[in-house]
């Protein structure tokens, strides 16, 4: 018989680490509730979600050195998730800025509160797959993230591209899951158990089919490089991103990739690793090539294929892909080095690239287009914009002396310190291909439609804060990075136990 005070005991204790979650839900509450009961004001709603991020943090601060497993297993509060769910709520809360700033959604609507409501659902679905250690519920993760981001891709529902968007998401979104569900039934029928620690011990213990397990494996990754839009699984990205409005484009790029790989991570290091602080891998299937060659054709397709993107959303939808890529190059490696590599780049692609997006979103108000061509002159037009532009760009190609170089350094390092060199080499070659596309905007800025006589383009001055809250810290980072690297490093050490 199960022993009802132990397991209220060991509930309650798990509730006590759940608290940055529990704020999330107890937000998501009052802003409907807001949303019901107040009908006037259109970012009532927004101002409560703000609030409640923020006590997240808070909340989230005081978890620093906790590592716990919780709910038997299901979740693990430690300082990898940590740094993960950080990221995610910093982005989170400056795409609730970029909102109440965005004309996009204030044209169209008189009230926004269900929009706020579903950013918080989707913050909340990111949060527990940080820290998800269960097929099962890492699959829950999944879809309580996706079915939020599903409605808030095709939101703005008066533009014909929004609904096909949606639509492409939906079906792209069931398909992969469905190919997940089918991979962890496969691991569950070879081992048993759901468990990542439990299937791990399974596996050391027994001789487990090598063929039935590569099957599995790839129908999981599968669902993995569904959320990172790896190749070739991106089909979604580049219409859901120009469909999207711009502020959950911003989000998906970055706090969705976060999550996707924090538990790609999680599910080698707990589920396929030696332990015992190794990464080194059980069974005889060579994953290290499996997603090194993802690496490859995920950075080469994106980079290739965005040189040829009028739009500028879809040509950062491409780049998102390329910097995924990336991004997989450090994962391919399977070792310590290349996890503190991935983190250190997350910090450093969230500020580069929310700041790309914005710089898009305020002009496309301006303007009422995406195209490239409207940014022609505008380094004339708006001086401010042009140089925050071009220094989010530079970043976003990789070089001196800005965040974006300390993010590719730590990756190419991480590679090339596990010996593969070769995978280095494409990666360098595909960040000269980026500078083409990148440069093209700087080029339309300041070479192209100089003399014209178009009006200046002028901001508040929230924008003007934010646009500086974006760059500065690119820039600083980019020589003073070392705050950054030891908390990755520490982070990456709670992962390897």
């Amino acid at each position: 018989m199960t022993d009802i005070s132990k397991f209220t005991g060991e509930l309650l204790q798990s509730m006590d680490h759940f608290m940055p979650e529990t704020a999330l839900i107890v937000t998501f509450l009052v802003a409907l509730a807001v949303d019901l009961i107040r009908k006037e004001g259109r970012h009532l709603s927004g101002y409560v979600a703000l609030a409640g991020f923020v006590i997240t943090g808070l909340l989230l601060f005081q978890q620093a050195g906790i590592e716990e497993i919780t709910f038997s297993g299901l979740l693990v509060i430690d300082q990898f998730s940590l740094f993960i769910r950080m990221i995610v709520l910093i982005t989170a809360i400056l795409v609730l800025l970029f909102s109440f700033q965005s004309r996009e959604l204030h044209e169209q609507y008189t009230k926004l509160g269900e929009y706020y409501i579903l950013i918080i659902g989707m913050v909340f679905g990111m949060f527990l797959l940080a820290g998800a250690s269960n097929l099962i519920f890492i699959y829950l993760a999944i879809e309580t993230m996706s079915i939020s981001s599903y409605i808030l891709s095709g939101y703005t529902k008066f533009a014909k591209r929004a609904s096909e968007a949606s639509m492409k998401y939906v079906i792209y979104g069931a398909v992969s899951s469905g190919i997940m569900v089918y991979g962890i039934s496969i691991i569950f029928g070879l081992t048993g158990s759901l468990n990542l620690s439990a299937i791990n011990a399974m596996m050391q213990q027994n001789q487990v089919e090598t063929i039935p397990m590569l099957l599995a494996g790839l129908m999981i990754l599968t669902g993995f490089g569904y959320k990172i839009s790896a190749v070739p699984f991106h089909f979604w990205t580049p219409d859901v991103y120009e469909g999207a409005p711009i502020t959950i484009t911003a989000l998906l790029s970055v706090a969705s990739k976060a999550a996707g790989f924090a538990v790609m991570l999680r599910f080698f290091r707990m589920g396929l690793s030696t332990g015992a602080g190794s990464w080194e891998l059980i069974g005889s299937i060579d994953w290290h090539f499996v997603i090194a060659a993802l690496a490859v054709l995920t950075m080469t397709l994106g980079n290739l294929v965005a040189l040829w993107q009028n739009n500028m959303k879809r040509m950062l939808a491409y780049s998102s892909i390329a910097h995924a890529g990336y991004m997989l190059m450090a994962v391919a490696v399977l070792n310590d080095t290349g996890v503190a590599a991935i983190l250190i780049y997350f910090f450093m692609y969230m500020i580069m690239n929310l700041g790309a997006f914005l710089v898009v979103q305020v002009v496309a108000d301006k303007s009422g287009s995406e195209d490239i061509e409207t940014f022609s002159g505008l380094g004339y037009r708006s001086p401010l914009i042009g140089v925050v532009m071009t220094i989010f760009l530079i970043s976003l190609t990789g070089l001196p002396p800005t965040a974006g170089f300390i993010g590719k350094l730590y990756v190419f390092t991480s590679v090339m310190n596990a010996g593969y060199v070769w995978l280095a080499i494409v990666g360098v070659l595909n960040s000269v291909v980026s500078l083409y596309y990148y440069v093209r905007v700087i080029r339309n800025m300041y070479l192209r439609d100089v003399e014209s006589q178009r009006e200046k383009i002028t901001f508040n001055k929230t924008i003007i804060v934010l646009l500086l809250v974006l760059a500065v810290p690119t820039l600083i980072f980019g020589v003073y990075f070392g705050p950054i690297v030891d908390w990755a490093n520490a982070s990456m050490i709670a992962l390897m136990r």
